[in-house]
């Protein structure tokens, strides 16, 4: 029997489990019954929330191979000492099991009495029943507390909160806020509705993985797609609407930043990052990413790909108001809603149907990112933000304006499609990272007339052999001439130098390429300067540089 606390976290915000903030202990099982395990933390967790009368807190798990997560909710102001409850209800289920001496529990009490009294705050408690009462947004961190969105927002610190009589509730209100995630498309969505609320001469502000940005300016550079950036965005005075990426590893971690939000967007679901946080198959993930609905009021719409199975299978466990996008207009689903609100694409035109009214958007080969229509998973992209943007109430005529104006270049979308022709070269650089993500970029590259196409191939030491194989697999159906397979040394991850290209290599010789179709590179930088020295007019370059974007830009745009 083998038993092991791998991590505990506070939830700070709508999770995988529940509306409920509170503090979760991810653990390790092996040998014994997990429901028998689950049971008596269950009776030791129950048994200090009562003994520290935190009579209403509630218990939930959740069962994952080799595993399970243990849930306890919290009032907010304590979360903290949440999660020291959580550890100490998991010591005494150690001690029952025979694996653990008890510590006194006269002491432990003492000791969470002692830290939930350092922590308590009452004055945070008031304000957050008051904004609930008055239904006004309020978000709190460790060292802030701020009431309404963006322009309409004060920040106070949180051991300095004002009096509720003291402030002025009714210039305190929400703004248009979206949710976007999904495994491939959420930074291309978010970016491109920014777009279109620019030609709504209006001032997105978007957290991305990149960056978060307000207009046109870059405020902080980093992954901020969790509800760090979230608040930091909400926070910011010149914010008119929120675009908010939410990626798997901050829900996961702390749940969602925001409890209501005006429209969700989930740009698909498939495999990606399994096997952490006890979300080990694609429908683990499908539940992890539909947990944006739990922000979303009655009216306030989920926008979902109907083309995306996985997508459609999950949409069957909510109850949720849904409007659905497709490609293809004869989409079983399209056609089963085709008396609600969705999109699709007809004679090579965007059209959004609502209570049976059509309203052609765009021409999708007129789109930039879209390729002249080659580009399938951008043409995706733009469908679900169109229904996202005309359900936070945008217009036709403002939706098309900033669908054509994305260029989808650096500038636009770093790092996402980006299109370049130098010396008849075309040359296109993608972040894709996931089979999934790679298989649509593909497409665009054997849909793209080319005399010959090469495709420049590397990936972080953390995936699996069977994940690189998978990304291998991927990049063949672009059908190259040639692959450049590249070492990230930075990248590593526990891998030995030359793990990853050799795995790649291999992988690429038993799906028949020749030897002499594959170049070996030192890094990202040295492969693309050897690509460019193989490349001639008419070829065309898949660059899948996932480390050095901007080098590797400056490269392009100097060499060539």
């Amino acid at each position: 029997m083998q038993l092991k606390l791998d991590d505990s976290r506070r939830l700070t915000g709508p999770n995988l489990f529940w509306n409920h903030v509170g503090a979760i202990i991810d653990v390790s099982i092996s040998g014994v019954d997990k429901s028998s395990v689950i049971a008596i933390w269950k009776t030791q967790a129950r048994a200090l929330l009562d003994a520290l009368a935190w009579h209403e807190e509630k218990l939930t798990s959740r069962v994952y191979q080799g595993g399970a997560s243990l849930v306890i909710s919290a009032p907010i102001d304590c979360l903290y000492a949440a999660t020291e409850v959580n550890e100490a209800a998991w010591h005494y289920t150690l001690v029952q099991l025979g694996l653990e001496s008890a510590n006194n529990f006269s002491n432990t009490l003492t000791e969470l009495k002692k830290l939930i009294k350092d922590e308590e705050n009452p004055l945070l408690l008031q304000l957050i029943q008051t904004a609930n009462k008055k239904a006004k947004p309020l978000l709190s961190d460790d060292d802030c507390v701020s009431i309404g969105y963006g322009a309409n927002s004060l920040v106070f610190p949180v051991t300095d909160l004002p009096d509720i009589n003291q402030i002025d509730w009714d210039m305190l209100c929400d703004i248009p806020l979206a949710l976007i995630t999904g495994t491939n498309g959420k930074s291309t969505s978010v970016r491109l509705t920014a777009s279109i609320v620019k030609a709504a001469s209006k001032k997105a502000g978007i957290t991305t993985t990149d960056y978060i940005r307000v207009g046109d300016e870059v405020i902080d550079k980093g992954d901020y797609s969790g509800p760090g950036g979230a608040r930091t965005l909400l926070r910011n005075p010149s914010v008119e609407v929120a675009l908010l990426e939410v990626a798997r590893g901050g829900l996961l971690r702390r749940g969602l930043a925001v409890s209501q939000a005006s429209a969700a967007l989930i740009t698909n679901v498939a495999a990606d990052h399994l096997g952490e946080y006890g979300i080990n198959t694609v429908s683990d993930l499908a539940s992890a990413k539909f947990v944006v609905h739990r922000a979303l009021g009655p009216n306030a719409p989920l926008i979902l790909n109907a083309d995306n199975a996985l997508s459609v299978e999950q949409a069957k466990n909510i109850k949720q108001l849904i409007h659905w996008f497709s490609q293809d207009e004869n989409n079983p689903v399209i056609q089963n809603h085709y008396q609600e609100t969705v999109a699709f694409v007809r004679d090579d035109t965007i059209v959004i149907r609502k209570n049976n009214v059509e309203h052609q958007i765009v021409k999708v080969s007129k789109v930039p990112i879209t390729f002249n229509g080659a580009a399938a998973h951008n043409t995706q992209n733009c469908l679900g933000v169109s229904l996202l943007c005309f359900a936070l109430g945008f217009s036709k005529e403002e939706i098309r304006q900033g669908l054509l104006s994305f260029n989808g270049d650096n500038q636009d979308n770093p790092g996402r499609g980006n299109y370049y022709e130098k010396n008849g070269v075309k040359i296109i650089i993608d972040f894709a990272h996931n089979p999934h993500g790679l298989r649509a970029v593909s497409e665009t590259v054997k849909h793209l007339p080319a005399s010959r196409s090469l495709v420049l191939l590397c990936q972080a030491g953390d995936r699996s052999d069977k994940d690189i194989t998978d990304m291998v697999h991927a990049a063949l159906n672009a059908k190259p001439d040639c692959i450049v397979v590249c070492e990230l040394e930075s990248h590593l991850r526990g891998r030995e130098l030359g793990d990853v290209p050799r795995v790649i290599t291999d992988a690429l010789l038993k799906s028949g390429l020749q030897t002499d179709a594959i170049i070996q590179a030192s890094s990202v930088l040295d492969g693309v300067k050897k690509a460019l020295a193989w490349a001639q007019a008419d070829d065309l370059l898949l660059l899948l540089a996932l480390t050095d974007r901007d080098k590797v830009v400056e490269l392009i745009q100097t060499k060539m």
